[in-house]
């Protein structure tokens, strides 16, 4: 949990609460988030989609773009290849212009 506590204090600002909106993925469903979530809850509040809802989770729309920029109908000869082309579309991605037109519907 570390991690999440130090990604997540990045992001959090002093008397702001987060929400956070998670799909129904199983490691989402382990006990030791849970407890994480239960002892933040001061600042963090959790919301759970409705389980086989792609459509209501914006970060579908994302992961579909970058199947279809980065690696859909293409063949890579490493991982090598295939990590560098990733990259590519996650730069390319990495522009308000991009996200807001992959989830214009969520805005």
């Amino acid at each position: 949990m570390a991690f999440l506590e130090i990604v997540v204090s990045k992001f959090f600002e002093k008397n702001k609460r987060i929400h956070y909106i998670q799909d129904n993925a199983s490691y989402h469903k382990d006990g030791d988030i849970w407890r994480w979530f239960k002892k933040n809850r001061k600042w963090i509040e959790v919301y759970n989609l409705p389980p086989y809802c792609p459509e209501l989770n914006a970060t579908e729309r994302l992961w579909k773009f970058i199947r279809k920029q980065g690696t859909h109908n293409k063949y890579f000869d490493t991982t090598d290849l295939l990590q560098e082309n990733l990259v590519k579309v996650f730069e390319e991605m990495n522009k308000p212009e991009i996200i807001q037109k992959n989830i214009r519907s969520f805005l």
